[in-house]
């Protein structure tokens, strides 16, 4: 969640997952090994990319056949080998650092996966809530910097000096010939505005939100159809609560309140995605007080007064949230595709997903979507391993297969590289089905709990937890989160 954002965010950060509560929940992991990460880094891939360290040059692509070798080198078109050392692991041991985000599989797979190809690298790695990482972020970046971290927003952190520049590895790699939308949200500039600028992270894959739904109570409720727009969402919200059902179970406790992801989903149905982008990578100027996302907090707010969230949808976190939505207790939750994998396991079958409908018929569709958010701290020991490490998560058939597997979303990396074919009638094959309808639309936006580092705990989250208890209106709660996020950029 965080995304936000949460990444994805959730994703925000995604929109990536946001964790749940402000408990702290702490674990060491490491896994054992045996040989060498700095030879065999991997086969080029089926779609004529290099796999591992190796980064075409010359024509562009090594062959499908061919191999990448070792730490140093790059795949040459013409089948030669450079001299210049690309980084890498190395094949003495290496015991990597890592603070991840708890309750979410991908990244532990994604390491156990790098140990059994490169036996040497071993992961020692500590797991909090999001809500902890975006509390401990600065201190453990400056006190006991990870080589590899679950990044929550940015800016501040680049500003502080506490964040990796990764436009050497990006050069190394070849990462700036990727998509630029892909590493778009991952750059900070001089003055703290993201967008554009150095390189300061990467991402495991690229996260997607929308909404799930459980088959089963949407047939019982009358549901025939996936809602076309905001009005016919409007009528199954209506339905659900007239049969019994919980239409909505969206977690809003702790320091990091899950109300954030319907509310920017129903900003993306009333107006554009660009706007929200501006306010969050911090452009001059950019607000998020307009007249659309008025009418969006207005919504949302009728959402309230209707019944339409669980009643204690204020106490409880997101490990609740996804435990009533699998044991059948609602028929909605907003969240993103890092669950698609866990839900095709949990609820096989039965669980559906559909992006946010937009206002008017025939209408642009938008959602957020971020990279789930990983940096190198500044002062980090194996720089170059971690960095290495990113690479094959984007670049090796394996790691990408692990992606969609286990992370139920759309690997990064070259716009070329192999893409794992997903299940037909799963919800992951939906999901990457939905992030390719949003790339068509041009309506991909990060989340709004990664405009500042604070704005989210501080700012977002009391504010939607005082307009389900009737103590804020929504278009007060806009100005008062402006006024926060200017006086957090100093603006």
């Amino acid at each position: 969640m965080t995304a936000v954002l949460l990444g994805g965010v959730l994703a925000a950060s995604a929109c990536s997952p946001p964790g749940g509560s402000s408990a702290t929940s702490s674990s060491t992991a490491s896994t054992e090994a045996s040989s060498s990460a700095g030879a065999g880094t991997g086969t080029a891939s089926g779609s004529g990319t290099a796999s591992g360290t190796g980064t075409a040059s010359g024509s562009g692509t090594a062959s499908g056949s061919g191999t990448v070798s070792g730490s140093a080198g790059t795949s040459s078109g013409g089948g030669s080998s450079s001299a210049a050392a690309t980084p890498g692991c190395g094949s003495d041991p290496v015991e990597m650092t890592g603070y991840f985000e708890t309750g979410f599989p991908l990244p532990k797979a994604l390491t156990d996966e790098f140990t059994k190809q490169f036996p040497n690298v071993t992961w020692k790695i500590r797991e909090d809530q999001f809500a902890v990482i975006t509390q401990n972020a600065p201190r453990v970046l400056a006190d006991d910097p990870p080589d590899l971290m679950r990044l929550p927003q940015m800016s501040e952190l680049v500003k502080d000096g506490l964040l990796k520049n990764l436009d050497s590895y990006a050069t190394a790699y070849g990462w700036d010939k990727w998509p630029a939308s892909q590493l778009e949200q991952l750059r900070v500039d001089d003055k703290g505005q993201r967008g554009t600028g150095p390189l300061y992270a990467m991402g495991l894959n690229f996260s997607l939100t929308g909404i799930f739904y459980n088959k089963k109570l949407a047939q019982q409720v009358g549901m025939t159809a996936e809602p076309t727009t905001l009005a016919e969402l409007d009528a199954v919200l209506a339905k659900a609560k007239q049969a019994g059902v919980t239409p909505i179970a969206q977690f809003n406790g702790g320091a990091t309140g899950g109300l954030a992801f319907p509310l920017q989903n129903l900003m993306a149905a009333y107006g554009p995605a660009a706007p929200i982008n501006d306010w969050i990578f911090q452009k001059s100027g950019a607000t998020i007080d307009t007249p659309t996302n008025v009418q969006a907090a207005q919504h949302l707010q009728q959402w309230i007064k209707s019944g339409y969230f669980a009643p204690d949808v204020n106490s409880f976190d997101y490990a609740a949230m996804m435990s009533r939505f699998i044991g059948g207790q609602s028929l909605f939750i907003f969240d993103g595709d890092w669950e698609s994998g866990n839900l095709d396991k949990q609820m096989a079958g039965n669980a559906g997903f559909f992006l946010m409908p937009p206002a008017q018929a025939g209408g642009k569709q938008a959602a957020m979507s971020a990279p789930l958010t990983f940096g190198i701290a500044a002062t980090a020991k194996h720089a170059d391993c971690a960095a290495f490490f990113l690479n094959w998560v984007a670049t090796n058939q394996k790691a990408r297969e692990i992606d969609v597997t286990v992370g139920g979303s759309h690997p990064m990396g070259p716009a070329d590289a192999y893409m794992p074919p997903a299940k037909q009638g799963t919800v992951t094959a939906t999901t990457l089905a939905a992030g390719a309808k949003i790339g068509q639309d041009n309506g991909a936006m990060d989340f709004i709990a990664n405009a500042t580092g604070s704005i989210y705990a501080k700012s977002w989250t009391p504010e939607l937890q005082k307009l389900v208890a009737g103590q804020e209106s929504a278009e007060n709660m806009l100005k008062k989160v402006q006024s926060d996020y200017e006086s957090q950029i100093g603006g």
